[in-house]
């Protein structure tokens, strides 16, 4: 398939990398025209032009970083599909977001799937994300060999728009809360004069052990919080949209509101570009 990916950041690169690798014809394109050059050769060409980028593509996946990027480039991008081909709309948006965007969209809407992914930087460059689908079975099924080429898995969440990123958010609250939760048992392990190192060692193997509190644990440890996966500033701009779809939905947001408020501070300690591993430094005096 031709397939073309919109937003080269570390998601996007990564998927374009497994498009390619699984022998689709992959097309980029990123607002920063250096970072979608930078992916150029092995199977992916760079276009200079969004509208370039889109046209003849089979399956388009728009992978920015929110509502207002995605909307920016709705209207070129519109009009440039063509009448066969799908769009996979895979940034964190929200379902209210993928509402306004599918609106912006128009008749497209129609053509358009709700498809954010689970995971980081590896699984993208991997092809071993997740992908959360909604919307029409026949749109999935046309745009599938593309979903496999990025992903372990597919999880059906209903055939409307949003529903994956309503799954999205409540996947992304878990992520949020078990690094934060990884944070303040590190730190308070190391408030009582104990190894942290410690408590990683304690849980291993046990029933409420996680692989991930020892993949954010070691940069924690550490305190290296150059390796991104996923910037901090990203984990706090999709509590944001947590917050409001919690609120819309009648329910309380104590606990999302305080866990926001731990990746602000580590924000404003300057830690916004590195990990969300940085949240670790929310809890130092």
């Amino acid at each position: 398939m031709r397939t073309t990916v919109i937003g080269t950041g570390i998601m996007g690169a990564g998927m374009a990398g497994s498009l390619a690798r699984e022998g689709h014809e992959v097309v980029v394109w990123n607002r920063t025209a250096e970072k979608a050059r930078a992916l150029a050769g092995d199977g992916i060409e760079a276009a200079e032009d969004l509208a370039g980028a889109v046209a003849g593509a089979d399956v388009v996946i728009t992978m920015l970083y929110d509502t207002d990027a995605v909307l920016a480039v709705t209207d070129e991008l519109v009009g440039a599909l063509g009448a066969d081909a799908v769009w996979v709309q895979s940034a964190t948006v929200g379902p209210d977001g993928a509402r306004r965007i599918a609106e912006a969209a128009g008749n497209a809407a129609g053509r358009m799937l709700d498809a954010p992914v689970l995971g980081t930087k590896k699984p993208a460059e991997d092809g071993a994300l997740v992908v959360l689908a909604s919307g029409p079975a026949a749109l999935v099924e046309k745009a599938q060999p593309a979903l496999d080429a990025v992903g372990s898995r597919t999880v059906r969440a209903g055939e409307d728009l949003g529903a994956a990123s309503a799954l999205k958010l409540a996947c992304n609250s878990w992520v949020g809360l078990v690094t934060a939760g990884t944070a303040q048992a590190l730190a308070l392990a190391s408030a009582q004069g104990v190894d942290p190192q410690l408590f990683l060692d304690a849980i291993e193997g046990g029933a409420v052990d996680t692989p991930y509190a020892h993949v954010k644990g070691k940069p924690m440890l550490t305190g290296d919080y150059s390796a991104v996966s996923f910037a901090l500033d990203g984990v706090r701009k999709d509590l944001g949209l947590m917050v409001s779809a919690a609120e819309s939905g009648g329910m309380p947001t104590d606990l999302l509101r305080t866990v926001l408020g731990l990746y602000d501070r580590a924000s404003e300690r300057g830690h916004g570009a590195e990990d969300l591993a940085a949240v670790r430094t929310a809890f130092a005096g």
